[in-house]
C-alpha cells in the first residue's frame, strides 16, 4: 500500500509501496524515525485513513471497502482496540465507567457490560481503581485502564501508539509484560515505538524510514535483542539502508 498527503502544490510520499504480513498472536513493534509514516500505517490499518493506492487484507480477505463510511466507523467498533501515551480517558467517568464506554457504544446490555467490566479489571488488577477519576490514578494506573478499555470488546487487532512513551521504567516493564501475557493469550498487536528496549518485548520489529520498510528483525528473546535492535535502528535513521 502507499499512501500520499497533497497540500496545495506540496506532495507527501507518507507510505511507498509497503508490504508486510501481521499473524494472529504476533506483537509486532514498528520502529521508525519521526515522520517515517508509523502512524499512518496504523490509521490505514484501523480504516482512518485510505490508501492512495494499495490493497489491505484482514484475516485473509481483500478488504478496502472498509474505507467508506459507515463501514469504517463500524470496522474500528468491532475489530481495533487503541492505547495511546496520553490514556486518552474521559477526565469526568470514573475507571469503570470509562472501560465501560465501548460496550455502551455497541449497545451492549448493561448486566453484561457489568459483568465483562469486572472480569477485565479483576484480570488486569485495577478493580480497586473502580470509582476513582483519572485525575486521581498515577501514569502507569491510566495506562492499565486505558489498555482495559481497548480490550473489553475483545478486539481481535490491537494497535499501541508509544504506549509507555510517559511512563517510568519500573511502570513500563510492568506495561510491557502485561502487553506480553495479552499476545500470549493469543491477542494481536502492533506497537509502534521510538525505544530499542520496548520493542525486544514484541516478537519481531520492522524498521521504516522516508516511508518504507528497510529492514526487520526477529526476536531471539536473549540478551542480545537489545544490541541488535539498537545497531539495526542506528543503520535505519542514517540512512544506509
Amino acid at each position: 500500500m502507499s499512501k500520499v498527503f497533497k497540500q496545495k502544490e506540496h506532495r507527501v510520499n507518507a507510505l511507498q509501496n509497503i508490504h508486510c504480513t501481521v499473524y494472529q498472536g504476533e506483537m509486532v513493534a514498528i520502529m521508525g524515525t519521526s515522520g517515517s509514516g508509523k502512524s499512518t500505517l496504523l490509521n490505514m490499518i484501523s480504516a482512518i485513513d485510505e490508501p492512495t493506492s494499495g490493497t489491505i487484507f484482514l484475516f485473509g480477505k481483500e478488504s478496502n471497502a472498509i474505507y467508506k463510511e459507515p463501514k469504517a466507523s463500524n470496522f474500528r467498533k468491532e475489530n481495533i482496540g487503541f492505547i495511546f501515551q496520553s490514556f486518552h480517558l474521559l477526565k469526568d467517568l470514573t475507571v469503570e465507567d470509562n472501560i465501560a464506554l465501548p460496550l455502551i457504544l455497541q449497545d451492549v446490555p448493561s448486566k453484561d457490560i457489568e459483568v465483562r467490566v469486572h472480569m477485565v479489571m479483576e484480570h488486569l488488577g485495577i478493580a480497586a481503581w473502580r470509582k476513582h477519576r483519572p485525575h486521581e490514578l498515577s501514569g502507569g494506573q491510566k495506562q492499565r485502564v486505558a489498555i482495559a478499555r481497548a480490550i473489553i470488546t475483545k478486539p481481535p487487532i490491537l494497535l499501541a501508539d508509544e504506549p509507555t512513551g510517559s511512563l517510568d521504567v519500573k511502570t513500563t516493564d510492568e506495561i510491557l509484560q502485561l502487553l506480553v501475557d495479552l499476545q500470549h493469550d493469543g491477542q494481536t498487536i502492533l506497537l509502534v515505538t521510538h525505544d530499542p528496549y520496548v520493542a525486544t518485548f514484541a516478537t519481531r520489529v520492522l524498521f521504516f524510514h522516508d516511508g518504507t520498510i528497510v529492514d526487520s528483525y526477529q526476536n531471539k528473546k536473549t540478551d542480545t535483542d537489545l544490541d541488535n535492535i539498537l545497531t539495526k535502528f542506528k543503520t535505519v535513521t542514517r540512512g544506509e539502508r
